[in-house]
């Protein structure tokens, strides 16, 4: 069959000609409109269900929310394995199913089972909502909006009602996580004092609130002709209009309720924050789409975000779109790929120049590179493989091998030619270049189907290593195939068509080869009387190699230098927003002050829907470089360590993006090192996992140790006296109703502004919900309108609780994780 292929390409060397170029012409046309993507989908098939409660703490959480969820949900077919976290206020559930599985499939068999949950949760816990499907690599960019003008409600309206928006319709967005910021809300801030002094329970004011705000049909009139459909207007839309709303008239004295409350537009309580170069801020992260190209995707963000710029300008609002654009790093990854691939190129085509000593033959060698790479690209792209680093590094692997072939056919073509024009009765150069393409033939197949199978172990590796190292091994694999097959064809032809003219074939040896052969000749011939010694001296360097092996030690990758940086910070679990921002600016202005670095930023807390689902303790910030090589980038990451250890009581640590995404999708966590620990007591699981925490330690190399849920979070305790409930005819739902309404507010209606919705909300004024002795004085109203303050008939301490509760399975879970510095990752295992 060989030799047939051999045949027709010699003979029809036109049309292998003009296949190859028409080859050439469609691998560029498809890489131009080709994917590009950091690394290939590493994560495994996941499902992530959050559940907001607010109000509720850890424990409240696990046990009303999270276990509930829990048991509905097992035994999805497909399903691997499945774990959660509570904290105050959230739940949240991680699905993972086995990689034969099908994503949208298995998205559509949890959306079926959530469909009935909501009925089985508390009042008040929002419904369980799926995070939208998103990219291994995740954000896409990261960007916020600072002002000297314009307040934060502003900011995060205009984020929240334009921005966001707008890129989400951009193509290949999942979602947008947003942080810092006041949500507006037309708030009804009781005052307790005006509430006791006119006998007035809160539970009043809020039915007030329901019946005065809100849109609602109220029909139609139609007679035999005609339709006319009702509109009632003049419902109260703004603050000034709220607060004309009447309360209680008796006899000619009427109550509104801009007399027992302040009536203002207000925040929401917030469960995060943000800051840009220690300013505040509304800060955005961009989240791809499973599969989304990158680079495309950030030029359409990008594009969107022209559209603001000017706008942004005029009402004195600074947009920052660089905080953080993985993008940077694929296109200097394109770019030093491209200047390797041009360096090697350029090696290749001087050492085929230097021994074969002729310019058509490197040429007809060279074109095997080209073509070899894009045959390999073409197929990887029909079967929806996309272009990532790690099928360039597949390919660039490759540059040195996929010439081998067309080397050894050209090289033996050329000799083969030389020696037939010094015969006296020269053969027809077709039969030559046929004859000398066969005589090689089968070493050239044997050769290529080798190096092939050292890769095809690449393609059984499963996890996260098969689906990040596979596309290499495939890359790899195609290329050199793809060498073989130019081999078969293109070679022969171009040899034909290049060499095969009279007097282009000279009949003297190369210089080099001249030179070169009687130094071989003589080491071949010392070698050739010693045997026995050359094996020995083989076996030896061989044993010697496998004995150093085991202290080689390793890693899953190499050290990433990607010019960003993310910190991550934890405080004492209760520390406050406020807290947590002030010390978030300290560090941010010590790191801003490293040359280098040429922008901070920081969120502390969570986002609605966000990856990320931490406590207000909690703080992320972007570090990002100016362009500089990786020495130097080491000696920032030291300094921001140093930074961070002068700031005792408050956990850190350090990572590169991709290094990041990459541990959290292995273990769940953004640390290479993870030490889970299952049990029932969470006592015991905290003891246990501070003496772990104290052995990791003392390991040289640890950094960065930390428990990542340890107890302790401030929590204020109302226990109600039942007895005292009976004696005044109280119901517990009611003091809680009225507990929640004054702290955490209670949401009773919408009000519009132009396509704007803001919620209204009856609550405490925020100077009043700061002090925890305005608990006790909470005012609570008997049926018989006696006026009682919550400490009457509750007990009000303050204890201490918990702002994580972990679970994998059935058990519950502690977690000690651990970066590692200075040492290789096999190497610490070890110790």
């Amino acid at each position: 069959m060989l030799s047939k292929v051999v045949a027709f390409s010699v003979r029809f060397r036109g049309v292998v000609v003009a296949l190859a170029s028409m080859l050439l012409i469609y691998g560029v046309y498809k890489l131009s409109n080709s994917s590009l993507d950091i690394f290939p989908e590493f994560a495994p098939k996941q499902v992530i269900i959050q559940t907001e409660a607010q109000g509720l703490t850890a424990e409240q959480v696990e046990v009303l929310v999270t276990q509930p969820l829990e048991n509905a949900l097992g035994g999805l077919v497909g399903m691997k394995s499945i774990r959660s976290q509570s904290i105050p206020s959230l739940s949240v559930l991680t699905l993972t199913f086995y990689d034969n599985t099908d994503i949208y499939l298995d998205r559509q068999l949890v959306s079926e089972r959530l469909l009935g949950l909501k009925e089985v949760l508390p009042a008040g816990v929002g419904a369980p909502l799926m995070v939208p499907l998103e990219s291994s690599s995740g954000t896409i960019m990261t960007i916020g909006l600072t002002s000297d003008s314009q307040d934060l409600m502003t900011l995060r309206s205009l984020v929240d009602w334009t921005l966001a928006p707008r890129l989400l319709s951009v193509d290949g967005v999942a979602d947008i996580n947003v942080f810092g910021g006041h949500e507006r809300q037309l708030q009804i801030q009781i005052k307790p004092d005006k509430l006791a002094k006119y006998g007035i329970s809160i539970d009043e004011v809020t039915t007030v609130a329901q019946q005065a705000t809100g849109i609602m049909g109220t029909g139609f009139v139609e007679n035999q002709n005609q339709r006319m459909t009702i509109q009632v207007s003049g419902q109260p839309l703004n603050a000034t209009q709220l607060a004309k709303v009447v309360v209680r008239k008796e006899g000619n004295t009427v109550l509104r309720l801009g007399d027992i409350a302040s009536v203002k537009e207000a925040p929401a309580p917030t469960i995060g924050g943000a800051a840009i170069g220690g300013k505040p801020a509304v800060v955005l992260m961009v989240i791809g789409q499973y599969k989304a190209n990158t680079l495309a995707v950030t030029e359409g963000i990008e594009a969107a975000l022209d559209e603001f710029k000017d706008g942004f300008g005029a009402e004195g609002i600074t947009l920052h779109d660089d905080l953080f654009r993985p993008a940077n790093y694929i296109q200097t990854s394109l770019v030093n790929i491209q200047e390797h691939l041009m360096v090697g190129g350029g090696l290749v085509m001087l050492v085929l120049i230097l021994f074969l000593f002729n310019i058509r033959t490197a040429v007809i060698s060279m074109t095997a590179i080209p073509l070899s790479l894009f045959a390999a690209m073409i197929v990887l792209l029909e079967f929806g493989i996309n272009i990532n680093i790690m099928v360039l590094g597949g390919l660039a692997i490759a540059l040195g091998e996929v010439v081998d072939d067309a080397i050894i056919d050209t090289e033996n073509i050329f000799r083969r030619l030389r020696q037939n024009a010094l015969l006296a009765a020269p053969k027809p150069t077709m039969e030559v270049v046929y004859e000398a393409s066969m005589e090689v033939r089968s070493s050239v197949v044997y050769a290529s189907f080798i190096v092939m199978l050292v890769f095809v172990p690449l393609l059984t590796l499963s996890g996260v290593a098969g689906r990040m190292f596979e596309p290499l091994g495939e890359a790899y694999i195609l290329a050199i195939f793809a060498s073989l097959a130019v081999a078969l064809t293109v070679t022969p032809a171009l040899c034909h068509i290049l060499l095969t003219r009279a007097g282009d074939v000279s009949h003297d040896e190369p210089p080099l080869i001249r030179m070169i052969k009687p130094i071989y000749g003589r080491v071949l011939s010392a070698i050739s009387h010693f045997p026995r010694l050359t094996l020995l001296g083989v076996l030896g360097f061989c044993v010697a190699g496998l004995s150093i092996l085991p202290f080689l030690g390793g890693s899953f990758l190499p050290e990433l230098r990607e010019g960003h940086y993310i910190i991550h910070t934890a405080s004492v679990p209760g520390t406050s927003i406020e807290e947590s921002l002030r010390i978030g600016g300290r560090i941010e202005q010590r790191v801003a002050e490293i040359p280098g670095v040429r922008s901070t930023s920081q969120w502390a807390g969570r986002a609605e829907r966000g990856a990320d689902t931490f406590g207000t303790h909690y703080s992320e910030y972007e570090v990002d470089l100016e362009p500089m090589d990786g020495p130097s980038q080491q000696r920032v990451l030291d300094e921001i360590r140093e930074i961070l250890e002068a700031f005792p009581g408050v956990n850190s640590e350090v990572n590169t993006f991709l290094t990041e995404r990459i541990d959290e999708t292995i273990s769940g966590y953004t640390s290479p090192i993870v030490v889970n620990i299952y049990g029932k007591n969470l006592d015991a699981l905290d003891k246990t996992a501070q003496e772990v925490a104290e052995v990791m330690r003392d390991i040289d190399g640890a950094a960065d140790v930390q428990l990542r849920a340890p107890p302790g979070e401030p929590q204020l305790e109302v226990r109600l006296d039942l007895d005292k409930l009976a004696y005044w005819g109280l119901r517990p739902a009611e003091v809680m109703q009225a507990v929640r309404t004054g702290f955490d507010g209670a949401v009773v209606g919408q009000v519009y502004e132009g396509n704007q919705v803001f919620d209204v909300v009856v609550v405490l004024p925020e100077e009043l919900r700061k002090q925890p002795q305005q608990l006790r004085a909470l005012p609570i109203q008997t049926p018989e309108g006696v006026m009682l303050r919550l400490q009457d008939i509750a007990v009000i301490q303050q204890v201490s609780g918990r702002h994580m509760i972990q679970h994998r399975g059935s058990q519950r879970l502690q977690t000690v994780t651990a970066n590692v510095t200075d040492r290789d990752l096999s190497s610490f295992l070890l110790s």
